[in-house]
């Protein structure tokens, strides 16, 4: 993947081959800023997933959609490491 490229909501922000890193910026509408970050070091990789909240509505979303991201991501990475 290349910097600014884009994959469904999300846009590369960062691609490092060297490093073994892409970072994604969400281009959704959402009351605050999403990132996700894949890492790969050692064989093994690792996911995190980063919300900045904006105000209340913010803080409110996140703990209304949290229960379902582990879902999301678990499933995400399943797909990544077939």
């Amino acid at each position: 993947m290349e910097i600014g490229e884009k994959r469904t909501f999300w846009r590369v922000v960062y691609a490092n081959k060297q490093e073994n890193r892409l970072l994604s910026f969400a281009e959704m509408k959402l009351p605050g800023e999403a990132w996700l970050e894949f890492n790969l070091k050692d064989g093994v990789l690792k996911q995190t997933a980063t919300f900045r909240p904006s105000g209340i509505s913010g803080r409110l979303y996140w703990y209304a959609v949290f229960p379902f991201h582990g879902f999301i991501f678990n499933g995400m990475l399943r797909f990544l490491s077939q």
